[in-house]
């Protein structure tokens, strides 16, 4: 079975969002498991409070807790930040997980983003925004959650909202491509300004998780053929693999002293679907540093967070 050895991380703060369920409560596990204390940021505190007992049962004695998080509202993203602001600890790792997958019509956030847009990109670049002075403090290692989506994504500057023409794996992709520009120019900017935070990107290859069900499954009375088709594939083994094999190339982007700034991490099989961690050349589609600045010059004007020195 694939696998990986994390070091010590006796004293360390560690937030993770999405860390409910899926990915982001195996990566909270494995790292409560290395010694960090864990902070998971949850929208649903009933789920948050399971995941704390799933985490305590596999790890006994962890220091995990919830806070509250909504990444579909700014005003939200401000109350976390000005809580864990309040409790004044510096942040050592954080781990932008948290996302929502193609709902089949278009959704939008509390402030009238469109949904996987809002979630998947803007509420983690106003989080970590407002987080920054505890990532400065920690000299944090930041890794956001990309996706092989990224590769076929592409950003409608005219219609970054999509609002005049919504898909729903086509948002997504753009969704997930800002996600991969921002985790990568979030490394370039720290290195330029001496923030002290390193930046780096990763995806779980093809991972069954409740993703694959909250998404497509949004607004529908039966459930999605792309959830039907992913639990088929999931129980014959094919192109498919385990939370526990999923959650590596972030637990190694996080982690590891291998891992870099400004790189991007992700499974070495075919098509990337499956397989061990490994460092990937970054797609095409994220290669323009342009645009990268563009996005970020255009998140900070929707969210209302600037970043030094901008």
């Amino acid at each position: 079975m694939l696998d990986l050895t994390v070091g010590d991380l006796t004293g360390k703060l560690a937030v993770v969002t999405g860390g409910s369920d899926g990915l982001g409560l195996g990566l909270a596990t494995r790292l409560a498991r290395a010694g960090a204390e864990v902070v998971l940021p949850v929208r649903n505190p009933a789920k948050g409070a399971a995941a704390l007992d799933t985490v305590r049962a596999a790890v006994p004695g962890a220091t995990v807790s919830t806070r509250e998080l909504d990444l579909a509202s700014l005003d939200s993203v401000a109350a976390l930040a000005d809580t864990l602001l309040g409790e004044g600890r510096p942040i050592h790792l954080l781990i932008n997980n948290a996302g929502v997958m193609a709902p089949p019509t278009r959704h939008t956030t509390a402030d009238g983003f469109e949904l996987q847009f809002g979630t998947n990109h803007l509420g983690h670049f106003a989080m970590t925004g407002r987080l920054l002075p505890l990532l400065r403090a920690g000299r944090a290692r930041i890794t956001t959650m990309s996706s092989s989506a990224a590769r076929s994504g592409r950003l409608d500057w005219d219609d970054l909202q999509s609002t005049k023409r919504y898909g729903a794996v086509r948002s997504y992709n753009a969704s997930k491509l800002a996600t991969l520009h921002f985790g990568l120019e979030l490394d370039r900017r720290s290195r330029a300004g001496g923030w002290s935070v390193v930046s780096n990107v990763a995806h779980p290859g093809t991972t069954m998780t409740n993703l694959y069900a909250s998404g497509p499954n949004l607004g529908r009375r039966k459930p999605s053929l792309h959830h039907a088709v992913m639990e088929r594939l999931n129980r014959w083994g094919l192109l498919v693999h385990s939370v526990d094999a999923g959650l590596l190339p972030a637990l190694y982007a996080a982690t590891s002293p291998q891992a870099q700034g400004g790189r991007f991490y992700g499974p070495d099989g075919l098509g990337q679907f499956t397989g061990a961690p490994t460092e990937l050349a970054v797609y095409r589609s994220a290669r323009s540093a342009d645009d990268a600045a563009r996005l970020w010059a255009v998140s900070e004007q929707l969210v209302g967070v600037k970043f030094p020195g901008n």
